[in-house]
């Protein structure tokens, strides 16, 4: 079983030449390693190339044209959902939505889905692990109509805390659970199929902010039996722009529209109007065409590549660098074990503010993310202010692994010589 592992074993030098960005130089003439896959991955060329041939081949805008264009760019946009929807595992292509990126997803449903079915007094439970794109538009609605926010805690090893759920669950009988797939501070990975089953045996509907395990791990929509899932194509080497709305069809149909205006309706009269069917309903005006096709052609590289082994890789990554920042003197790593986490090391080191950390790695050519992730309660929990984060992706080899870990020694070692030099005391 070993033997198989390491012979299907992803190698990140067979994918790094389908990057061009990864080729150049940054800071002080430093080759670039990138490790802030979970704020953005980068693209490989067949997605630009994808894009860039529908600009120059095919651009109309669609679904209203009748010319030969317009049919293309309508052809090749549904082509993009379809894909898209057998990639999560959906069964019909109507439930996929195209929002501009997983905030835009989540207000749609707490907007559409939050304002209809929601009421004074209901209960949404949230994670304090959420990153504020799925906390804000439940406190928004919470001021708009009275709805109660209530959080399940983490456990000291930063996993959810299951048995906190349950009994959440049973004392406020919530209307609703949103909670992320992926932690994108400490890497957690919450067993969706158990919360949709927690979720439903109360009543409520569980939404899944998936926006950090859909570019790393296979997502089966059925399997998973959430009501919505939401995620961007930013993410998962796709563009800026588009995310996916997964929803399941009886409640799409069910809510009303959330932005108005072109393509969303069926009729307008100067009374009133009806809206279109499901999806276009939620894809008011020029939708993002181009991106949906990068973003269903980013979904087949990351196929072809394989997600398990994607994520295999990852967590090969996060256990050599978790052990190799684990053993600087002066420095904590936030979250589990590298075996129950995705692709995410967050990390801090001693008297050192986490913004010195990323631009001392910055100045190496090392490139991470330092602040509080939008995740200011999760911090707030932790008794933190502000963490230094490493992310992977397939494209990530264990040199830079080992680069982040001489570069973490060397901001230890440097800060530590500084702090000596201000203990010693003046000469006369």
């Amino acid at each position: 079983m070993l033997e198989q592992v390491r012979r299907n074993a992803l190698d990140p030098e067979a994918y790094r030449e389908d990057f061009p960005i990864l080729q150049r130089t940054v800071t002080n003439g430093s080759r670039l390693v990138y490790l802030d896959n979970a704020a953005s991955t980068q693209r490989p060329t067949c997605v630009l190339d994808a894009m860039d041939r529908f600009y120059r081949e095919h651009y109309a805008n669609v679904h209203r044209g009748i010319h030969a264009l317009s049919e293309e760019a309508t052809a090749a946009y549904e082509a993009a959902r379809q894909t898209i929807a057998n990639w999560i595992g959906c069964q019909n292509s109507r439930e996929i939505i195209f929002p501009s990126g997983t905030t835009a997803a989540i207000n749609l449903v707490a907007r559409s889905w939050g304002e209809s079915f929601l009421k004074a007094g209901d209960c949404v439970l949230l994670s304090i692990m959420e990153h504020h794109a799925n906390i804000v538009p439940w406190h928004q609605l919470a001021t708009q109509n009275g709805i109660a926010v209530r959080w399940i805690p983490i456990t000291d090893d930063g996993q959810l805390d299951l048995n906190a759920a349950a009994e959440l669950c049973e004392r406020f009988r919530p209307r609703l659970l949103s909670v992320t797939a992926g932690s994108n501070v400490l890497g957690t990975l919450p067993p969706v199929a158990q919360l949709a089953e927690l979720a439903h045996r109360h009543g409520a509907r569980l939404l899944v902010d998936a926006a950090q395990v859909a570019p790393h791990q296979v997502i089966d929509v059925r399997a998973w039996d959430a009501d919505f899932v939401v995620f961007s194509g930013h993410k998962m080497c796709g563009p800026t722009g588009i995310g996916v709305l997964w929803a399941k069809l009886e409640l799409l149909e069910q809510m009303p529209p959330f932005l108005g205006g072109g393509g969303m309706i069926r009729k307008v009269t100067t009374e009133g109007f009806l809206p279109a069917d499901v999806p276009e309903k939620f894809e008011a005006g020029t939708p993002p065409i181009a991106e949906a096709i990068g973003i269903a052609r980013a979904a087949e590289y990351l196929s072809a590549a394989g997600l398990d082994r994607i994520h295999a890789h990852e967590q090969h990554l996060v256990g050599l660098a978790m052990q190799g920042l684990q053993e600087i003197p002066g420095v904590r790593v936030y979250g589990p074990p590298a075996a129950q986490r995705g692709g995410i090391v967050s990390f801090g080191i001693a008297n050192v503010h986490a913004h010195d950390i990323a631009h001392a790695l910055d100045s190496r050519g090392i490139a991470v993310r330092a602040g509080h992730h939008c995740t200011m309660p999760l911090h707030d929990a932790l008794g933190l202010t502000a963490t230094a984060r490493a992310s992977f992706y397939l494209y990530n080899t264990e040199q830079e692994v080992s680069d982040l870990v001489d570069g973490v020694r060397w901001i230890r070692e440097r800060f530590a010589q500084r702090g000596q030099r201000k203990r010693q005391p003046r000469t006369s």
